[in-house]
């Protein structure tokens, strides 16, 4: 009974020097929900901000899709007698210039679709970061009891190897698992700062102490909850599932600039208009500027075949890469829904077993442990045994939502 006054006291004691420590620690940070999270890094990344500029540099290029040549102005002396200034201008074709629009249109659609891809990156940048938060957190805070409690068992160890009571290689085991626990607390407390640094990068506040607003450990079951429903609305088609895949989209708009692109190309080989305005009579003539009209034709065949064939090659790069890209995420997809209903699995086994019973193995080891009913080694094998459970079902609540955060990503959302 002395044994376990004395341990109950201590337990007592580190449990309030704890709390005092974490509701300390609680003070100097600064709190934020994933939805602020994901509303600040739309607002202040810099990829962001990149595909905007991107946008307005190809609206601006429309602007300019009416480009005809430079104006030739010259001297000529058609008479003989004198020079005479003069202005020749080469006018392309309608067509040309429409088929410029169509490109310039397919640039900003294309622009577009890029800022899409990038807002897209940035939010799965955001959510995965969020998440790493969160699982430090979490882990912070199993290492933090683990360590408290080994730290009793620890002491309480010392004090009954001094009564003769425990042999010297139980207090060593002891020492040594409540050491080791130390080290993973301090690891785990190094990834928790990291992943602080991480998301603060991401929301342009890299000097705070940030925390997450939701326990990870607790959200097993709306996270169970969440994942069946997503399962249930999947498509079966790949091609159906990725039909808003912003990748996908950019892909396939690529597609439609390049071919615009050879389009515009072929428009250029057709003759230009040439219109000048010249002196074309003696001094003494009553009218001596006339105008001149003539065509601009494109004999360099060479040229514009090269051009035709840059461009035709092109466009056959746009559609071997829209093929790709549907090769890989479509195979990105079908991995996702795997991983989401493996993971699906492994969580509702911790949360109806695997949980309940890692939390009555520590409560009736400790009991058993105080009545003499179970070794001591009975106990720290216990006890691993417990932590490890709960150990896993951190990492399988991590890969779960990881799981739904690429599946979300490859449909678009």
């Amino acid at each position: 009974m002395k044994f376990l006054n004395i341990k109950s006291g201590s337990c007592w004691l580190l449990t309030l020097v704890l709390l005092a420590l974490c509701s300390s620690a609680v003070r100097a940070q600064t709190t934020i929900s994933l939805d602020s999270a994901e509303a600040q890094t739309l607002r202040r990344h810099p990829r962001l901000r990149q595909s905007d500029r991107e946008i307005e540099e190809q609206r601006a290029l429309k602007r300019g899709s009416f480009a005809p040549a430079n104006p030739d102005f010259l001297f000529s002396a058609p008479t003989g007698e004198m020079w005479a200034p003069g202005v020749v201008q080469t006018i392309d074709l309608p067509n040309v210039y429409r088929r410029q629009r169509q490109v310039a249109d397919a640039g900003i659609s294309l622009a577009e679709r890029n800022r899409d891809v990038s807002r897209a990156s940035v939010l799965r940048d955001t959510r995965l970061a969020y998440l790493s938060l969160q699982f430090a957190e979490a882990q912070v805070g199993q290492l933090t009891y683990q360590d408290s409690l080994f730290r009793v068992l620890r002491l309480a160890t010392e004090r009954l190897f001094t009564a003769g009571e425990v042999t010297s290689l139980q207090r060593i085991s002891t020492d040594a698992e409540a050491r080791q626990v130390t080290v993973l607390l301090q690891q785990a407390t190094a990834d928790q700062q990291a992943a602080q640094r991480r998301l603060g990068l991401l929301l342009g506040r890299p000097a705070e102490a940030l925390a997450t607003s939701t326990d990870l450990s607790r959200t097993g079951q709306e996270l169970a909850q969440t994942g069946t429903a997503l399962l249930g609305g999947l498509p079966t088609d790949d091609s159906t599932a990725l039909v808003r895949s912003p990748t996908l989209a950019a892909a396939t708009q690529n597609v439609a600039l390049s071919q615009s692109g050879i389009s515009l190309v072929r428009a250029r080989r057709t003759p230009a208009l040439t219109v000048g305005y010249q002196n074309q009579a003696f001094e003494n003539s009553a009218l001596r500027y006339r105008f001149q009209f003539g065509v601009s034709v494109p004999v360099w065949f060479w040229t514009y075949r090269s051009q035709l064939q840059a461009a035709t090659a092109r466009s056959q790069a746009a559609g071997y890469q829209l093929q790709t890209q549907r090769l890989e995420l479509s195979t990105q997809y079908q991995q996702a829904v795997a991983d989401t209903r493996k993971f699906a699995v492994s969580l509702a086994y911790y949360e109806q077993t695997g949980l309940p019973q890692s939390r009555a193995i520590i409560s009736q080891s400790q009991r058993l442990f105080r009545a003499g009913e179970v070794s001591y080694l009975q106990l720290i094998l216990s006890l691993n045994q417990a932590f490890a459970i709960q150990n896993t079902y951190l990492t399988t609540i991590r890969e779960y939502r990881q799981a739904l955060i690429e599946l979300n990503y490859l449909q678009g959302e």
